[in-house]
């Protein structure tokens, strides 16, 4: 299986690069942020998830090992298949997407291409458990990093709280628990300022 690639960019399709590697080209399908900041001629290196079938080998490739794991994590959830999985990950980064799952923000995840509510929904109450373990086994950004969420139509309190916490320095696991903490006693409609002071009061136990 191939787990890693480097090389040069060769050219892009629709939903995929082909990547230069010693002279052989790989078509490696990519979300859309990782498309886009991929350009001609420049060197890449990329883990690759490797999809066997009867009748195809595709590669997936991500920014790093962490976008991996979502990537096979996502699958876990009945209905989401590798373009679903990779159409997510195409709109949220890692860090976005545990703070969706944690802050039960269907409407997040429901922004990747092909994902409706129903869908949505499902893949947030489904890793609300398994999503942890990836932050225990150390799969979230380092302290401090600034993470700019985005927003869902309207406004998401619960995301924008995220934001603000992490922009004071809180790590984006802890902003992100101590934000679904608040939300849970607050309740859903909660407004942002009401969040943020509940989750720092959570923060300062």
């Amino acid at each position: 299986m191939i787990g890693k690639l480097r090389g040069r960019v060769d050219s892009f399709g629709e939903d995929f690069v082909i990547l230069d590697v010693g002279g052989v080209g790989y078509e490696v399908h990519c979300g859309t942020r990782l498309l886009a900041r991929l350009e001609v001629g420049e060197e890449a290196s990329l883990a690759i998830e490797t999809l066997v079938r009867e009748d195809m080998i595709r590669l997936f490739g991500f920014e790093s090992e962490t976008e991996r794991r979502w990537f096979r994590l996502l699958q876990s959830v009945q209905g989401v298949g590798a373009k679903s999985a990779l159409a997510i990950l195409g709109v949220l980064a890692p860090g976005e997407l545990a703070t969706a799952i944690a802050v039960q923000d269907k409407a997040m995840v429901a922004r990747a291409q092909g994902v409706g509510p129903k869908l949505a929904q499902r893949i947030v109450a489904e890793l609300r458990d398994k999503a942890p373990a990836l932050t225990a086994a150390g799969m979230t950004l380092p302290s401090g990093t600034h993470v700019a969420l985005p927003t869902t139509p309207g406004g998401s309190a619960a995301a924008d709280a995220v934001s603000a916490l992490v922009n004071l320095g809180y790590q984006q696991a802890q902003a992100s628990g101590a934000v679904a903490a608040a939300r849970q006693k607050a309740g859903d409609d909660a407004p942002e300022k009401e969040l943020i002071r509940l989750a720092l009061r959570e923060l300062a136990r």
